[in-house]
């Protein structure tokens, strides 16, 4: 009997670890008789099952101490609905769904991470409705759904009146994987956007959709489905993720990560920014400016033809006063406001030497800054502009 109570409460013991891990719940978009978007010799469904399982991979590997739970870990229909309740029954800490894009114009290209949020844009609006169109594949989906009709423009102004109360944290893991993927691929940075993803809407905790690119877009097909660039995508999904949680760490002042990861797997410019979300106003810095700021690089010239580095250092869901103590007294400070937030920069300049002098010395005061290129007022990737230099 005295043994039965040790062993029983050992059980209680690993049964509350368990349950207190850091979980994530990875979904790879469509699956079985639903192939999603079908490009020249390719099928959606696979290459998101391909990145799902890779991604699975890495964290479980790297992170033993995180909960990986997979919608669909192979090919099987998972309807959309049930693709959530998997995430609420698991008490997941993050919702990753995994997704292909596709396009009537067979020249568009790309990376964009959605959050839950109203289609601002008739593009955004394509996109949400070619996901949400598998609804249109379960049997009795007009009453699962409550009439919602993908098809329908006016089904999405629901979304109008929902206040995600995990938008901010949604928005801020956003960013951190479209940073990470852009900068890996180096494709075209179609940025991080919000729409009416049904699989987004009923999950109880921050949640992102990731488009890896166009299957329509011949070059973009043979990209998503070589093994060397599959591994590099997965990847900067998990680093992404990781320094995602890295932030909720300082802030939370918990330990998520029981191993730290971030030296073996982030580049320097590939470092995502600490974000300071809306809903949390004591979570930002509160440290009085420091008496003597780091000189930062000089303006960056009007040629816009050049291609101007920056240290990114913020991205939040509302607006700051550049004298706010987040800024720790920095005088160059630089807003660029986007349709999901904005972001804030220093230390633009022409040299990427001086920027990359600048996130050094600097590192005290802004952890996991990191450097962002951007040329025409476009972002670019930094390593290509590295390797044309």
């Amino acid at each position: 009997m005295y043994y039965k109570n040790i062993l029983l409460t050992i059980a209680a013991f690993l049964t509350s670890v368990s349950m207190s891990a850091f979980t994530i719940v990875i979904d790879a978009g469509h699956g079985g008789h639903d192939a999603g978007a079908v490009g020249s010799f390719s099928k959606e469904k696979n290459i998101n099952l391909r990145h799902a399982t890779l991604l699975g991979d890495m964290i479980k590997e790297r992170n033993p101490e995180i909960k990986v739970i997979y919608t669909r870990d192979k090919d099987v229909f998972i309807e959309l609905n049930e693709r959530a309740r998997i995430a609420n029954r698991n008490k997941a800490d993050l919702f990753v769904s995994i997704h292909t894009n596709s396009s009537k114009n067979r020249d568009a290209k790309g990376i964009e991470v959605f959050s839950l949020g109203v289609s601002r844009n008739k593009e955004n609006m394509d996109v949400a409705m070619l996901e949400n169109s598998v609804i249109l594949l379960e049997e009795d989906h007009e009453s699962k759904y409550q009439g919602f009709d993908p098809n329908s423009t006016d089904s999405y102004i629901m979304f109008e009146f929902m206040k995600d109360q995990y938008m901010e944290r949604s928005i801020e893991c956003a960013d951190f994987v479209q940073s990470n993927l852009v900068d890996a691929s180096g494709r075209t940075d179609r940025g991080v956007r919000q729409a009416g993803f049904l699989v987004l809407r009923a999950t109880a905790m921050p949640s992102i959709l990731i488009e890896l690119g166009f299957i329509s877009n011949r070059e973009e097909e043979k990209s998503l489905n070589n093994d060397d660039q599959q591994i590099a995508n997965a990847e900067s999904i998990y680093k992404g993720i990781m320094a995602y949680i890295h932030n909720l760490e300082k802030r939370g002042n918990e330990v998520i990560l029981k191993s730290d990861s971030t030296n073996q797997t982030a580049p320097a410019e590939a470092t995502p920014a600490e974000a300071t979300p809306a809903a949390e106003p004591t979570a930002a810095p509160v440290a009085a400016p420091v008496a003597a700021p780091i000189a930062a690089p000089e303006a960056a010239p009007e040629d816009t033809d050049k291609v101007i580095y920056k240290l990114q250092i913020l991205v939040s869901s509302k607006p700051h006063a550049f004298d706010e103590p987040i800024f720790k007294g920095y005088k160059d400070v630089e807003e660029l406001k986007e349709p999901v937030g904005y972001k804030y920069f220093i230390g633009a300049s022409t040299d990427y030497s001086k920027v990359a002098s600048l996130k050094e010395s600097s590192k005290n005061d802004f952890k996991g800054a990191f450097i962002v290129a951007y040329k025409n007022g476009v972002r670019v990737s930094v390593e290509e502009t590295l390797k044309n230099k």
